[in-house]
């Protein structure tokens, strides 16, 4: 590897010269990469909501519709607000009482059902039904152009409408998020470096990373809003060590070198040997994710992993690039660092080693319970700023027609006219249902079929389908939704076979099914790669499980402290946070664990080889941990956005946590499982013929 660090040495000025003409296509990548904002769109394509889903786009020419209310408006201002939206791009057609009949006929003449549906005292509502997707891009155009058209008395609701907003509060935030991570990492560096300087080579440097990692997303098509707003963050947080090793390594070679130069070469050689083998299970960490069904994980994970990866390939050719023809700067620069040696905590810890293994013993049943029992949300709108325009109108909706959730139900075409009547009957005696509407209920008792007009009919029939609206009172991942959707499912499938329930509220529920199982399957990939990558690091069949638990109780633990505080999280925060606190902070423990195992193996006894495994680390642990909780820590108090938020905060708290689990209960349990690591039956290492048998004690 040190031929490589030649090699990189010899050709920093084009390195840099090609880093910095790369930055272009990978801007225009950034810039050109679709986000989407919809997160239920990541559930899988096979599931009956989202083949339903599928169903309304090739039959009725439309996958998203919106419930607008408007307030104090007569009759005939309200007909000239719907022509102008109807004339709006990707609005496919507004359904309102004009709709049915003429203006002039008194709305008392309607069927009740409908009347009572689509008004309430100064408020009436009509459902505008737009030609694209939920969270497509003409879609929420349209939303942005219709909220231009009507006025302040009129709200506009529903999925595509929160989609809008939460892509609005996301773009305005993001470059902040940028900043916020920037800023709080370089005091975090200059508190803990020696080097003014460096830490904005570092920063720069990973920067780089960063914008090649975002700009070559374009080849996946489009990622998440999450995805986004975490990945540079993220990024920042997890690869910001790859860097600190290098610069130690390089000041470590500088005195035994003949010049810059050959230290930086040998430091390239000796930081790729370290960091690569330690972002195996940063990587590994992340491509677990990719395991899940809702695909939001793949999105993140495959981002991230790709993150890490130019991490490390920036860190040992751009980096030491940059320190080389900044050399003389980063000299004058130099100061002492702020961060105090922590000296005397390995004797420390191995003198009380008891107590921390008391600590941890005592901590483990209130920490799994928390973790087991912390609740998690799945109604994404409703952690969203309340001044919010889709929110200040969903709770218009429930106000004024005590509705929170529109279900469509997907019947064959060829079902009989009294089957439908039929299951509009039971459908309306279902617990939390409003109404009951399709062509039937439209058409009532009064009005002929030939009088409904053919845009209506396209709206509520095709050649093989027809559909049903379905108005709820109960909200959107609620336990009361749910027994609604099942039952309205049951009632849909006893007439129907083929008949589907579609919509925001049954997406949701299937989100809840499919993430309850993959945060088990995510669970179990993870710690099991990450155990093989500890196996075959030490060739030890103990070390794996005592690295791993250590880090799985400082996941109990962070995840089970919103239990304690009466804190709910996203249901993604339950599925990823496990896995990225994993995989991004077992290095801490590899780290501690190679230091532990050489004076082991080099003749010291047990309580000098951890004493000084534990006070040799000890700088390297807090500095990374104070880097991965600067970098989350900031955007988790800044974001509006719960989503992004309360992950921040639970990857700031995480990276804490595991800092002070691998300091101080990692040590312990050297101490009490020395003999049982040592042995040859469990440690393969200790069979090699060049490697020296532990001393006794």
């Amino acid at each position: 590897m040190e031929k490589f660090g030649r090699k990189v040495v010899q050709f920093r000025i084009p390195i840099l010269l090609i880093s910095i003409v790369l930055l272009i296509p990978s801007f225009l990548g950034y810039v050109g990469t679709r986000v989407n904002y919809d997160i239920l769109s990541y559930l899988p394509k096979d599931i009956e909501t989202m083949v339903g889903q599928d169903i309304l786009v090739e039959e009725f020419g439309t996958g998203a519709f919106s419930m607008f209310i408007v307030e104090g408006m007569e009759a005939k201002e309200v007909v000239r607000l719907k022509e102008e939206i109807e004339l709006i791009e990707h609005v496919e057609k507004v359904v309102w009482y004009d709709t049915v009949m003429d203006i002039s006929t008194p709305m008392e003449m309607m069927p009740e059902e409908i009347y009572r549906a689509f008004n309430s005292g100064d408020a009436t509502m009509m459902a505008i039904i737009f030609d694209e997707t939920t969270s497509a891009d003409g879609t929420m155009e349209a939303i942005e152009d219709i909220r231009r058209v009507a006025g302040r008395s009129c709200f506009l609701s529903g999925m595509s409408a929160v989609v809008t907003d939460t892509k609005n509060l996301s773009e305005k935030e993001a470059p902040i998020y940028v900043c916020i991570a920037v800023l709080l990492s370089c005091l975090v560096l200059s508190l803990t470096m020696d080097s003014f300087l460096i830490p904005f080579l570092f920063l720069l440097s990973i920067g780089m990373a960063i914008l090649y990692n975002l700009g070559s997303n374009i080849f996946l098509g489009e990622i998440s809003y999450i995805t986004k707003a975490l990945s540079a963050v993220l990024q920042l947080g997890v690869t910001m060590d790859y860097s600190i090793f290098l610069w130690h390594s390089y000041q470590e070679k500088i005195p035994e070198a003949a010049d810059n130069k050959e230290a930086m070469a040998k430091a390239i050689g000796e930081t790729i040997t370290s960091v690569v083998s330690s972002s195996l299970t940063t990587v590994a960490g992340f491509i677990a994710l990719c395991f899940m069904s809702f695909t939001l994980g793949m999105d993140l994970g495959v981002v991230m992993a790709k993150g890490v990866v130019f991490g490390v390939v920036t860190c040992v050719t751009i980096l030491p690039s940059m320190i080389l023809v900044f050399d003389k700067a980063l000299e004058k620069t130099k100061h002492k660092a702020l961060l105090p040696d922590l000296q005397g905590i390995g004797e420390f810890v191995t003198r009380h080693y008891r107590v921390f293994i008391l600590l941890f013993a005592a901590m483990l049943f209130p920490a799994i319970f928390g973790y087991r029992n912390t609740k998690v949300y799945y109604n994404l709108d409703e952690t969203l700023p309340k001044d919010l325009a889709s929110i200040i109108a969903n709770d218009k909706l429930n106000e004024k027609f005590d509705m929170n959730a529109t279900h469509m139900l997907l019947l064959s075409a060829d079902l009989p006219g009294r089957e439908v009547k039929s299951m509009t009957e039971e459908l309306q005696a279902v617990d939390g249902v409003n109404w009951v509407l399709g062509l039937n209920a439209v058409k009532g008792d009064m009005i002929p079929e030939e009088m409904i007009p053919d845009s209506l009919k396209g709206a509520l029939e095709s050649d093989n389908w027809q559909l049903l609206l379905i108005g709820s009172q109960y909200k959107v991942a609620s336990e009361e939704v749910n027994d609604q959707c099942s039952r309205i499912s049951a009632v849909c499938k006893s007439y129907d076979s083929r008949g589907m329930l579609v919509g925001e509220a049954p997406c949701t529920k299937d989100l809840i099914e499919i993430t309850d199982q993959d945060f088990k399957t995510v669970s179990v990939v993870s710690i099991g790669v990450i155990f093989v990558i500890i196996f075959l690091v030490f060739k030890s069949a103990v070390l794996p499980v005592i690295l791993v638990s250590v880090i799985e109780m400082a996941i109990f633990v962070n995840m089970g402290i919103p239990y304690y505080t009466g804190t709910q999280i996203p249901f993604i925060a339950s599925v990823v946070i496990g896995t990225i606190q994993l995989g991004a902070t077992v290095d801490y423990a590899i780290l501690m664990t190679t230091r532990y195992r050489k004076e082991r193996y080099g003749g010291m006894s047990r309580k000098e080889a951890v004493a000084i495994a534990c006070q040799s680390s000890v700088k390297s642990i807090v500095v990374s941990a104070l880097s991965f909780f600067a970098a989350t820590f900031g955007v988790g108090l800044y974001s509006n956005i719960d989503m992004i938020s309360s992950l921040c905060t639970l990857m700031a708290r995480g990276a804490l946590v595991s800092m002070v689990s691998v300091i101080f209960i990692l040590p312990s349990m050297f101490m009490v499982f020395d003999r049982i690591i040592t042995m040859k039956v469990f440690d393969f290492h200790s069979m090699d013929g060049h490697a020296a048998r532990p001393t006794a004690g």
